[in-house]
This record gives structure tokens, C-alpha cells and sequence, in this order.
């Protein structure tokens, strides 16, 4: 991976594009468009033309991964060439150029586009009824009965862990509160010379990765959809002022880095892999590259574990599977035939999914071997509903919170270390006040 501005860093931290906080201003897609169907043809031989691509991968562009990839698609479509055109700033650029038709044939929908406004842009894939057995996470796309994007992947929640160094320290098992996590890194701190945890702050994105365990702590799936109203998402008791008050703990103990500001995602990479840090909060997206990097230290990848949030329900533990990118077919397309077809291909047999360690959004597929371990020891995987993410995050636009932006738990990370000044009910509390204003004003 190279330098990524804001979204492009992001570009592997399944499900944390979730949010569509914005609005396209302007969009108007270039006229009507008749919401006809973008089928795959039923024979391959049928399927013709250039389509262009555009994706946020822009490393496995210059590596050529893509284009090996569209050299066994058109072994199987021989009519279709596939183009693609990798953008760096991949949710600023085509924001940008859907204020005209011409945003490639097959594009990751970006975070910007309001979930309600995907008719507008975007050609249906079919019914809600006719893809919710095939693929994972269909729902996330789901406007009005149709859908209108499918997965590249998903992605388990959980903390990306140095297991050798977490042995150094003389702990065996997964903590299983909160409580026992903040053990273990004072252990970690107290034995070993490595930093126990990285907040990843300066870069922001891997903070919304802690949205991610919304429903890991109930073991709900519909935890995230359970937002949509004036419920007061961080009172006592609520998920996220679980999942916040870990955060904010872990630095308020002084068991992540002194200067927060200093941080650097790539360089993370290689900390951790060297046993240099112990602990990261991150999606299970995450483990190939900490494992590559374990390689290219000369280290072992295999000390790259990877554990569910520390709570536990009725005996077990529970990790949240959230959708990635979605792959969609531009409503003006002149080849949508070819451009379903390429996404059909792509998701059920290129191996794209395996090939990053990810879930698979085909429902048929194997989970990956990054998961192994959260498979052997009976971890439940808990699939998001997305059922009410529009009203969902209506209401955290409204309230300007960004449940997956980073400014918020970066607030809160200064509160925890003193940067700040206030506690942390009072923060909560202001938290509470506004979605809940926002929650009955949303919308009306």
C-alpha cells in the first residue's frame, strides 16, 4: 500500500464504509434512467464490449493482480474487455464525477452517496429475494425490495495481536471483559518492552474500526439497526459506551502511545509484526498484511493472532461480519449486460476473497484461514443487518457525531490523555443529547 488520502487509506477495513454521511450535491446522474435490471447474460458468448473499472486498489493495479484477474474473466466472457482505472483519492474523485454519467461501468459505491438516493445512480442487480441466498450482506444495498450492490468481502471484527509477545507476557487465553483486556496490556507493559497498544490516531480511520463491534457485545444482529431513534447509544449499559469506555481506558492507563499524534498506519504494520507493539483494533481485512509484514521483518507471520471483543455472551464469544465495498453497475452504462457479469465473475470465481484472507460475500464459500482460530474455539459470526443503516445514519449526520468518522473517538482519545479538558460521562452525556435531538428531527 502507498500514501492514501482519507477514504483510499481505508480501502481494506471492511464494513467501516458504511456511513453515507453526505449527500452528492447536484447529482442528477445525467437524466432519467429506466431502472431496468443489469442481468449477466445466460451465455457467456452474449456478453460484449469494454468496460471500465474503477477501483480503490490501486496497489493491486501496479502490480498487475488486476489485470490477471481480468485475463481468467475473459477466458470465460471472450467479448468483454475489462479496463481499470485506480484512483487514490477514490471516494473524492468520483464523488466528483457523479455529478455527470460518466463514473466508470462497474464502481465501488462510495460513502457519499445517501443509501436512499442508490436508484439514482446505480442499476438494480435484482430482488432483495433473489440475492439474499446467494450473497452476504445484500441487505446494505437494498432500496425499495431491489438491490443494488454486492460485496467484494466482509470482514469479522476484532484486535490484530503479536501472540508471541502476548505469551511474553504470560497470558494464555482470550480476555473475556473489558476488564481482563486492560489486565493483560498492563501485563504486556509490565513484562515485555513492547508499547501494548496502538491507536492508529494520526491516520483517524482505524479508530471507526471500533464501531465495527456494535453487536459483538450483545451477540445482535440487529444492534446497529437498534440505533435508529432516541435510545441513548452510550448510556450505561449501551454497546457503545462498552466499546468506548475500552478505548478511552486503554489510553487514560497509559498503555498506548505517549504522543498519539505521532502514529503512522504503514509503519504499524511493521511494528507489530516486529513485536513492537502487542495490540491494534482493526478488522480481520487486517491479518494478511500484518502477516506479510511479519515476513518481510524476517519474523514469523504465524505470531500474528487475531482476537473477538472482550465480552462474552452466555459463555461465548460473538464477532460482528460487516460488509466491505460494494460493487455496482452505473445506471448509464452502455454495457450493464457485460459489467454484471464481471461483478458475478469476480465475487463467486476469482478468488479475490481468499486471496485477502476476508469473509466471502458468497454465502456457499469456506470461511478464510485467517479465522481459523476464532472457528476452532466456536466464536459465533454474527452477520450486521442493515435493515435501518439509512435511518441510522440520517440521524448521525444530523447529530454530527460520525459513528464512522474518526473525529469523535479522537475527541475522545484526547479526553482520555488530557489533551482535553472534561470527563468522560460528561462526554458521553453530550453524545447522548444530541443523537437523541437528532433522532426526533431526522427525516421530519
Amino acid at each position: 500500500m502507498g500514501k492514501n488520502t482519507t477514504f483510499a487509506g481505508r480501502r481494506w477495513r471492511g464494513g467501516l464504509l458504511a456511513a453515507a454521511v453526505l449527500t452528492v450535491a447536484g447529482c442528477s446522474g445525467g437524466g432519467a434512467v429506466s431502472g431496468e435490471t443489469a442481468k449477466a447474460p445466460a451465455d457467456p458468448a452474449d456478453a460484449s464490449g469494454t468496460i471500465k473499472v474503477l477501483t480503490h486498489r490501486t496497489d493491486l493495479v501496479q502490480n498487475g493482480t488486476m489485470a490477471r484477474y481480468a485475463e481468467e474473466f475473459t477466458k470465460v466472457y471472450p467479448k468483454v474487455k475489462v479496463k481499470f482505472e485506480a484512483l487514490t483519492d477514490y471516494e473524492g474523485e468520483v464523488k466528483i464525477r457523479m455529478n455527470t454519467d460518466d463514473y466508470g461501468d462497474v464502481l465501488m459505491i462510495p460513502a457519499a452517496v445517501a443509501k436512499n438516493d442508490y436508484p439514482k445512480f446505480f442499476a438494480p442487480l435484482g430482488t432483495a429475494a433473489e440475492l439474499g441466498g446467494t450473497y452476504r450482506f445484500s441487505d446494505k444495498t437494498e432500496v425499495g425490495g431491489k438491490v443494488y450492490g454486492i460485496a467484494q468481502f466482509g470482514t469479522a471484527n476484532g484486535f490484530v495481536y503479536n501472540k508471541a509477545v502476548w505469551k511474553k507476557a504470560g497470558i494464555t487465553g482470550w480476555p473475556a471483559t473489558p476488564g481482563e483486556f486492560l489486565a493483560d496490556l498492563k501485563a504486556v507493559e509490565a513484562k515485555t518492552d513492547a508499547l501494548p497498544y496502538y491507536t492508529n490516531f494520526k491516520d483517524g480511520w482505524p479508530l471507526t474500526a471500533w464501531s465495527n463491534s456494535i453487536g459483538s457485545v450483545t451477540c445482535d444482529a440487529e444492534a446497529n439497526d437498534k440505533l435508529a431513534g432516541a435510545v441513548s447509544p452510550w448510556r450505561e449499559g449501551g454497546e457503545l459506551h462498552t466499546i468506548d469506555s475500552l478505548l478511552h481506558d486503554i489510553v487514560k492507563d497509559g498503555l498506548s502511545e505517549k504522543d498519539p499524534n505521532t502514529t503512522n498506519w504503514e509503519a504499524s504494520k511493521g511494528l507489530i509484526a516486529r513485536g513492537k507493539v502487542a495490540t491494534m483494533q482493526l478488522g480481520s481485512w487486517a491479518i494478511t498484511q500484518m502477516r506479510d509484514a511479519a515476513k518481510k521483518a524476517g519474523g514469523d507471520p504465524d505470531d500474528i493472532g487475531f482476537m473477538p471483543f472482550p465480552v462474552r455472551k452466555d459463555g461465548k464469544y460473538c464477532a460482528v461480519l460487516a460488509s466491505d465495498y460494494q460493487q455496482a453497475v452505473n445506471a448509464h452504462s452502455a454495457h450493464k449486460a457485460a459489467a454484471r457479469a464481471w461483478i458475478d465473475w469476480f465475487t463467486q470465481k476469482s478468488g479475490y476473497a481468499a486471496a485477502e484472507g476476508a469473509v466471502p460475500a458468497l454465502k456457499s464459500a469456506a470461511m478464510p484461514g485467517t479465522l481459523k482460530d476464532f472457528v476452532d474455539n466456536d466464536v459465533t459470526f454474527v452477520e450486521r443487518s442493515e435493515a435501518k443503516t439509512g435511518e441510522v445514519n440520517a440521524i448521525d449526520n444530523a447529530a454530527e457525531i460520525g459513528l464512522n468518522k474518526p473525529d469523535y473517538r479522537q475527541k475522545l482519545v484526547d479526553l482520555a490523555r488530557g489533551a482535553q479538558h472534561g470527563s468522560l460521562d460528561d462526554y458521553f452525556t453530550d453524545l447522548d443529547k444530541r443523537w437523541n435531538e437528532a433522532a426526533r428531527t431526522a427525516g421530519s
